[in-house]
């Protein structure tokens, strides 16, 4: 917009003052930003009215209620399995936003309680104001004609009215477009903006503008599955301690996607337009305070030792001096947790550590159950929460204690987006073909993988597989029904290298963990078959050695028999009687 035109209100006493100038005193506030820009903020992309029922999308954006676009059911989505994440719709920012994948999920969308509250406001502040001035103004935009995709000229007229609460009855009318562009203004009489007017507008919006949780003007604003919005840095501290909503406790699901979670466009809009002074003093507040508490917060102590992996246990005999220490000092802290990482046993190149003592990536384990034992050593049982990348690390009284980054899924949003394009482009490869068989699996389904997977242990459970014996399903539990969690279970009950289990932790996508079992699958049936032939050969020996043993003793039993019967006196047959001859009768 070009300030300088003469259809644009000057800074004379008759005219409203220069939209480019942010006075600090309350008394004496004015707009950085011109009219329209202010209420295009509260306004519908699709009717251009002031929002009502307002819906945020998983972009960032919001639309009505009433102007979502015509719903049409999803194909190629398989995961997550639910049925409500079947019907989606085209975004009306596909194309315009960079932020938008342009297909969304109606489960994504939700009510936007602070939008709609700040809509109320600027209701009650501009709708509602008896202001009256003398003349009125003209304004002339351009914008496209959705049927022709044309730019052409718009213009609407308001009398008796300022400059913003006179914008924001012609957007409540529908006679302001929200694309409006090149916007100039023609004054008659002496239209100015009245400084009272936006002064109780600034102060009402500020009050619904603090965070709930830090009790400060928001910032980078992120709105929860529940409908509230909280500073971005205060929902990730929310969920280090409680999964539930602070206002509504209700159960928050952004724990793996909250750091790529897109902002909330509109309020953040608000604070940046009417407050862009706090808002640039608080951004800079808080990003001092992280890099402060992030510090801290990304140090974890380092166990070099076995591989743990998110959602399931590991069973720990802590023994060596150093980690005895180490224990001890996480049993004094209030999370209980410390990394667990494998050692670096093929000497490969870690990334930024060079050729370190241990691997770059690694689990944040808890301690779930910590048994001290009379001479010092220690019973522990943890449970794997998350992942994380070491970016560097110190040593301190024997051990090391890592500077971590966390590891984070990819949103649901691009994990189904992912999904819809491999299997569509990929679809119709012969998996017969070995040169089509890594292609035709990336062109099976989540859901597919998934079943191939679960599908193959309730196979080799039936068979009776020494890794899914009582006691593991025990210790680890039964086999997963979801999906999210089956490639972490199968991979620490499965008989394989630990470094073959490791290829899962760099992972952001449940697919990329679906195509692991695959691969896991065809080395467990080595495994299965050199186990079974090495039972059939112990087996073999053990019969060969029970059957000498067998041979031997009966042996020995009939020698002993022998040397405790009495020999028999030799005899001739003569003197035996034998062979006696019958006496003749005399004649």
């Amino acid at each position: 917009m070009d300030t300088t035109s003469p259809h644009y209100p000057q800074t004379d006493d008759s005219h409203l003052h220069a939209l480019n100038t942010v006075p600090t005193p309350r008394s004496n506030r004015v707009l950085s930003s011109p009219p329209h820009d202010v209420v295009r903020l509260i306004q519908c992309f699709h009717c251009s009215q002031p929002l009502r029922a307002p819906l945020r999308l998983p972009c960032g954006n919001a639309v009505c209620r009433a102007c979502l676009p015509p719903i049409h059911r999803r194909t190629g989505i398989t995961y997550p399995a639910n049925e409500d994440r079947k019907q989606g719709f085209t975004c009306l920012w596909e194309g315009i936003d960079e932020n938008c994948a342009g297909e969304h999920c109606v489960a994504d969308c939700g009510g936007d309680i602070l939008l709609a509250r700040l809509v109320d406001v600027f209701e009650e502040v501009l709708g509602a104001s008896s202001t009256t001035v003398q003349g009125g103004f003209r304004v002339i935009w351009h914008s496209i004609e959705r049927d022709t995709g044309k730019w052409i000229e718009k213009s609407s007229t308001c009398q008796g009215r300022g400059l913003l609460e006179g914008i924001y009855d012609l957007a409540k009318r529908g006679l302001f477009d929200y694309d409006a562009s090149e916007v100039k203004y023609e004054l008659d009489g002496h239209v100015k903006q009245d400084d009272g007017v936006l002064s109780k507008l600034m102060d009402a919006m500020q009050s619904e503008l603090d965070c709930h949780v830090c009790y400060s003007p928001i910032v980078d604003p992120l709105t929860t599955s529940c409908g509230h919005t909280f500073c971005r840095g205060c929902v990730i501290m929310i969920m280090n301690h409680s999964d539930l909503c602070p206002v509504c406790r209700r159960k928050l699901n952004v724990d793996s996607t909250v750091h790529v979670e897109p902002s909330n466009q509109r309020i953040a809009g608000l604070l940046e337009t009417l407050f862009p002074e706090q808002t640039a003093s608080r951004r800079e507040a808080v990003a001092q305070e992280g890099a402060d508490t992030d510090n801290d917060e990304t140090k974890l102590p380092l166990f070099v030792s076995s591989l743990s992996l998110p959602t399931v246990p590991t069973f720990l005999h802590i023994f060596e001096p150093r980690y005895r220490l180490m224990m001890r000092r996480v049993m004094r802290s209030r999370n209980h947790q410390f990394g667990m990482i494998i050692p670096n046993r093929g000497g490969r190149s870690q990334g930024v550590l060079g050729r370190s003592r241990f691997m770059q990536y690694g689990t944040v384990v808890v301690v779930e159950r910590y048994e001290p034992l009379p001479d010092g050593r220690s019973l522990v049982i943890v449970t794997g929460q998350s992942r994380f990348k070491v970016l560097g690390s110190e040593f301190v009284d024997g051990y090391h204690i890592g500077r971590i980054q966390r590891v984070n899924d990819m949103s649901i949003t691009e994990e189904e987006r992912q999904e819809s394009m491999e299997t569509s482009a990929l679809s119709g490869f012969n998996e017969t073909n070995s040169s089509d068989k890594e292609k035709a699996l990336d062109a099976m389904s989540t859901q597919e993988l998934f079943d191939v997977g679960q599908n193959f242990v309730r196979q080799q459970h039936s068979q009776g597989a020494a890794w899914l014996q009582p006691r593991v399903l025990l210790a680890y539990g039964g086999i997963p029904d979801d999906a999210a969690r089956f490639p972490w279970w199968f991979a620490s009950v499965l008989p394989i290298w630990e470094e073959e289990k490791y290829e899962l932790l760099p992972t952001t996508s449940q697919r990329m963990r679906g195509h692991e079992p695959k691969t896991y699958i065809s080395q467990s049936v080595v495994v299965g078959a050199f186990l079974a032939i090495l039972m059939v050969q112990v087996a073999t020996n053990a019969g060969q050695v029970l059957r000498t043993r067998w041979r031997e003793r009966q042996s020995q039993q009939r020698v002993e028999r022998e040397q405790e019967s009495p020999q028999p006196t030799s005899e001739s047959p003569d003197e035996a009687g034998l062979n006696e001859e019958p006496a003749r009768d005399a004649g």
